[in-house]
């Protein structure tokens, strides 16, 4: 029974088969295939079971398991330990963000941790909410941050809520009246981007579970497209809080209540590999994402001065 047998045994388990274990570890299937055969050959039990196109665990797979997990978690430990007191000009972070998040959530955390830390090499990826977990699951991130991120192999922290919000330019007639019906937000000009993505879906079925069809102006392909064109005065638009909230702070855009609609909530989590202990350095950025995340943002600001506002009258 060898290291690499068990980090095999938990690659194929984690992502489903032969092929992609030897996508995630460089190396071909059919070492792949060695590996397994003699892991079970040491062991003299079978540990996966084919049904079909499905691969499971057998009972001997299911038992070693958590062993295998524990002893993969014991010499990540070793490894970090023995990393962490050697002598270097710096160390390296890895990051992995969805666009939104790196574009209008992590600079200012950058600044910060950078500032702690200056010998600290920081790569920083963007991609999808699905590639940022694929960069995680196949060690090319320490940490992920993204929307509704779930995995059997990650540890998941949801930061906060990030809700879809819709905003206009403060001199539009709905961002005077601050407070809409969704059947109004129907007849308004409004722009969505990124088409078929899951903010899209989002705002898109708010009218649609409730018989409506928008009213729809402009469709670009980024937030950034969108929250220009709404500064502009072309239209309305739901954007992430996260995205506008200097906007909402300086005046430059207005959120507006729709107040017979459920609010479209998204949480924004941050994943890391279950079976990698993190480092000095990743530890650290967490704790200030998790300071930045608990900062009250400008809507929740604005709203809470608008209930305030009504309760007095």
């Amino acid at each position: 029974m060898e290291f690499d047998q068990m980090e095999t045994f938990l690659a194929v388990l984690t992502y489903g088969g032969f092929h992609r274990a030897a996508e995630a570890l460089h190396i071909s299937q059919p070492a792949v295939t060695g590996r397994i055969q003699a892991l079970e050959d040491s062991l003299g039990a079978k540990l996966f079971v084919r049904a079909r196109s499905n691969l499971s665990l057998s009972p001997a797979g299911k038992a070693l398991r958590p062993h295998a997990e524990q002893l993969l978690r014991t010499v990540a430990l070793a490894r970090q330990a023995v990393r962490e007191i050697q002598p270097s000009a710096g160390s390296a972070l890895r990051i992995a963000a969805s666009l939104s998040v790196c574009t209008y959530f992590l600079p200012d955390v950058m600044k910060d941790f950078q500032k702690s830390n200056p010998k600290v090499m920081v790569s920083l990826r963007s991609g999808s909410s699905l590639q940022v977990l694929k960069m995680v699951l196949d060690g090319e991130a320490d940490l992920g941050f993204a929307r509704s991120l779930n995995h059997p192999e990650v540890e998941t922290t949801t930061l906060r809520d990030d809700p879809l919000i819709l905003v206009g330019h403060p001199a539009h007639p709905a961002a005077q009246k601050r407070r809409v019906r969704l059947d109004e937000v129907e007849a308004l000009p409004l722009i969505f981007y990124d088409m078929g993505s899951s903010d899209w879906t989002l705002s898109q079925g708010l009218f649609r579970r409730a018989g409506l069809l928008p009213t729809v102006v402009l469709e670009v392909e980024t937030i950034e497209a969108a929250k220009r064109m709404v500064e502009r005065k072309l239209g309305l638009s739901f954007l992430p809080q996260i995205a506008v909230t200097h906007e909402l702070r300086r005046r430059k855009l207005v959120a507006i209540e729709i107040v017979d609609a459920e609010s479209l909530h998204r949480n924004l989590d941050v994943v890391s590999p279950r079976h990698r202990p993190l480092s000095r350095d990743a530890q650290a950025f967490l704790g200030l994402l998790q300071t930045a995340a608990a900062a009250p943002t400008a809507m929740v600001s604005q709203l809470a001065k608008r209930r305030t506002a009504r309760r007095r009258k």
